[in-house]
């Protein structure tokens, strides 16, 4: 059979267009049901941690009105805010804050129990950052013989460090050097602080350097900390604004030395030299703005968030620790100084955005502790406070072992509402510890300003798994703690005190609630009223950047902040 040749040839071509669209579509089907991969937000350049030292939540609201919007009020609208955050272990002083934050963990594992305690090895108290084996670098004084050596954890500053095989910067900067050096972490590349008295230099220590580098050499030398001190701590808005605090002239507030009252203004010049020099910034404002100033320094002279890797600036601003102490929750003082610290936050953030850019940093703001009311004056509205006397006190204890054992030698020491006992004594005597120490907590139950006592034999054998005595336990560090700790009333502090001003370190509400807030690359906006602990910070940042926890981790990943 005879086939015309280009008569087939064009019945296919005329098939072919028929069959060529419906293929195209069939393949544009097809591909609209193949997955695609969700592009995953680049990890930031840069990650920013603040503590600002001693700052309860409820300063995020009560002054809230006076605020401005490029602040506070930028992390609040922007950011991702945790308004039932807490610090899950007592005590809650300075150093255990930072640490706790920065490692994930409670001093159960990181070590670091207050800021000085007794060392029951050693006999004799020491200081959380101290260390002879290092020299200052900065000047020829003593404040550079410091690491973070006490502190037997990792911290997420260390991770971010050995997951980029030891690439990427890591800083810490505060007028505090534990405030500095125990967030830095163990593979820091510099911690730096300030260093007041005679000196008025940020200095270092050689663990981390053998020389300041030219920038921090050139910011000493400019000596803009004179700048702050050669004016008067005036109030930022007329006094009669500020509304949120109880009157100027009252009777709960310590002065400066040679300050007749503690009232506005206080004039720093005359009052430099009678409060340790350039000491004196630390208690003002201008502390703050000089952190911040330094901030900037920092992040300009070690070129931060410029790399192909994530580096990490951890701030601290401890000024607010200072006026707090001094000057109280209520007081005009603390209202200024956050108002100003509003303005500070605003020129920081306005400079990440300018330097790093906008969407290329990552930032947390919290505080390491709060502070409760100044116990005289909560009296004064009668509210029950008091004042504890550790020598009243330990007569008292010693009465005890008096009384059951014949001897007033059994108690080594009392301090951070810890008994440690004498080991040696007990032996000699032939007494059993426990037995002492058992016989003691259920005594001083009786003790005036004493809610709760226990052993450590009794934390070391019982779980608790709320309330305060679980704080206690989150606290308790069986290598170093005492052989029986101690829970006073609430709202009350030490007689040194008893004068005017207020401290922290209990396990009640007014010294654990405090802010928790998330900004920037890879946060969410909004806000989350679930309680969360402090402890969470860490591993929600580890797992922001994708690396390993801190090594003593037990905090968990707030899912719902992370994009």
């Amino acid at each position: 059979m005879f086939i015309y040749l280009p008569l087939v040839l064009s019945i296919l071509k005329i098939r072919m267009k028929k069959i060529l669209p419906l293929a195209a579509i069939a393949m544009l089907c097809l591909c609209s049901f193949i997955p695609t991969e969700k592009k995953k937000p680049k990890k930031p350049k840069l990650v920013v941690g603040i503590v600002i030292d001693q700052m309860r939540y409820d300063y995020l609201t009560r002054f809230a009105s006076k605020y401005g919007k490029d602040g506070f009020n930028r992390l609040l609208n922007g950011g991702f805010s945790l308004e039932n955050a807490h610090y899950n272990y007592i005590p809650t002083y300075t150093a255990v804050g930072h640490t706790s934050i920065y490692t994930g963990t409670t001093p159960v594992n990181h070590a670091i129990i207050s800021n000085n305690w007794y060392d029951k090895y050693l006999k004799e108290t020491i200081y959380c950052v101290d260390d002879s084996n290092y020299k200052t670098i900065g000047n020829d004084g003593d404040g550079g013989k410091k690491s973070p050596n006490r502190m037997v954890t990792t911290t997420v500053t260390d991770q971010l460090r050995l997951a980029q095989n030891m690439n990427g910067k890591t800083i810490g900067i505060a007028i505090k050097d534990r405030s500095a050096i125990l967030p830095a972490g163990h593979t820091a590349n510099a911690a730096y602080w300030f260093d007041g008295g005679s000196k008025g230099d940020w200095i270092s220590s050689s663990y981390y350097m053998d020389k300041l580098p030219n920038w921090v050499e050139k910011f000493n030398d400019s000596k803009i900390v004179d700048n702050y001190l050669a004016q008067p701590w005036e109030t930022l808005y007329d006094i009669n604004n500020y509304t949120e605090s109880i009157a100027d002239d009252n009777d709960f507030e310590m002065s400066f030395k040679g300050e007749e009252k503690p009232v506005f203004p206080h004039d720093i010049p005359k009052l430099k030299n009678k409060n340790n020099n350039y000491s004196i910034i630390k208690a003002i404002p201008a502390g703050n703005s000089l952190t911040t100033d330094f901030a900037k320094a920092t992040i300009i002279g070690e070129n931060l968030g410029q790399s192909d890797f994530t580096d990490f600036l951890a701030v601290s601003y401890s000024s607010t620790d200072y006026v707090g102490h001094q000057f109280g929750v209520a007081s005009k003082e603390i209202e200024d100084t956050y108002l100003r610290l509003d303005k500070d936050l605003a020129n920081l953030f306005q400079f990440l955005d300018a330097q790093v850019g906008e969407g290329n940093y990552t930032l947390f703001l919290t505080a390491d502790h709060a502070a409760v009311q100044v116990p005289k004056y909560l009296k004064s509205v009668k509210i029950p406070a008091n004042y504890f006397s550790y020598k009243k006190f330990k007569e008292y204890v010693n009465n005890i072992t008096l009384k059951y054992f014949k001897s007033d030698e059994l108690v080594e020491n009392i301090s951070n509402f810890q008994i440690f006992l004498n080991k040696e004594k007990i032996e000699e005597l032939k007494l059993n510890t426990n037995d002492v120490a058992q016989k003691i907590t259920d005594e001083v139950i009786n003790y005036k300003g004493i809610y709760k006592s226990v052993t450590a034999r009794t934390l070391q054998t019982t779980s608790f798994t709320s309330g305060i005595l679980n704080s206690l336990q989150n606290g308790y560090n069986q290598k170093f703690s005492g052989d029986i700790l101690l829970v006073p009333n609430p709202s009350t502090l030490s007689t040194y005190y008893k004068d005017g001003g207020t401290s922290h370190g209990s396990g009640y509400s007014y010294d654990t609630h405090i802010p928790i807030i998330f900004y920037g690359n890879g946060i969410k906006k909004g806000a989350s009223k679930k309680k969360y602990e402090i402890i969470d910070i860490a591993p929600t940042i580890s797992n922001l950047l994708q690396i390993e926890f801190p090594n003593g981790s037990t905090g968990k990943i707030i899912e719902e902040v992370l994009n």
